[in-house]
């Protein structure tokens, strides 16, 4: 990441994402992200949302270099799921490491609990495995986007992050309010992530042969939404900024098992 000494260095940057390769998201974020130093893109050949951290184990996984639009940057697709990419992007494909990861800009929001299934969330997760520093972007959207505005203010926030030596183990989840103008836009909170949940997950259907399936869907309810939360700040206008942190071991819980004295 820059400091004061590294502030003309140029980046090598990873972008990915789950909405497939040729995504808006994904083009206005890339064609931002040239002004910070090298672009290298490494994303799904088709949508891959709500993968969360697959990874592809029982066939082989294809990529092919292409021109994507009108970008003079590298870009490959790759039959796989976002956290694929950027593991085939990291130990194959590029030359050498990038400086900084960033997934997105997805199609949709990725708030609180919701984040565990999150394609965009996993992609970089995965580089914070690698130990490189890494940013989910995600625009809280309905119906048909502005994608160009939302990736006007994912450079602004990212060119601030990058002013501060945040170290390798920076890994932040970035949400954008649904905004008309950048004047819309209530300011930016640092926050945490609220809790999701849902009701009637699954409707069930019958096939012509009178057999059950079903599609689930669902509909959101209140959860935990307290003012310091992701959920809060998009809901009332505001960019979310949440850290986050792969290490789920259950530390309040590690003293009240060692006393259980398991022999």
């Amino acid at each position: 990441m820059r400091d004061e000494d590294k502030e003309d260095k140029i980046l090598n940057i990873l972008i990915s994402n789950d909405d497939g390769i040729y995504s808006r998201g994904l083009y206005e974020l890339a064609k931002r992200m040239i002004a910070f130093g090298k672009v290298t893109v490494v994303a799904p050949d088709k949508e891959q949302s709500a993968t969360g951290h697959a990874i592809t184990l029982h066939r082989p996984l294809r990529c092919r270099k292409i021109k994507l639009y009108d970008l003079d940057i590298d870009a490959w697709w790759v039959n796989g799921t976002p956290t694929d990419c950027v593991k085939l992007g990291v130990e194959t494909l590029l030359a050498e490491d990038p400086d900084l990861i960033i997934s997105g800009i997805n199609d949709g929001e990725n708030l609180g609990t919701d984040i565990i299934y999150s394609g965009t969330v996993s992609a970089a997760i995965e580089g914070s495995i690698f130990n490189i520093p890494a940013i989910a972007v995600s625009y809280a959207k309905h119906g048909e986007a502005d994608f160009s505005l939302a990736a006007e203010i994912a450079y602004d926030v990212i060119n601030q992050v990058l002013k501060f030596n945040a170290g390798d183990c920076l890994l932040l989840n970035i949400n954008i309010p649904e905004i008309k103008n950048k004047s819309d836009l209530k300011g930016i909170r640092i926050t945490r992530l609220g809790v999701k949940k849902y009701k009637n997950s699954f409707k069930e259907y019958t096939d012509p042969r009178g057999n059950s399936y079903y599609w689930l869907a669902g509909e959101l309810i209140d959860g935990e939404l307290g003012e310091d939360t992701d959920i809060y700040a998009i809901r009332n206008g505001f960019v979310s900024i949440t850290p986050l942190n792969i290490d789920l071991t259950g530390y309040k819980d590690i003293n009240m098992l060692k006393a259980w004295k398991f022999t």
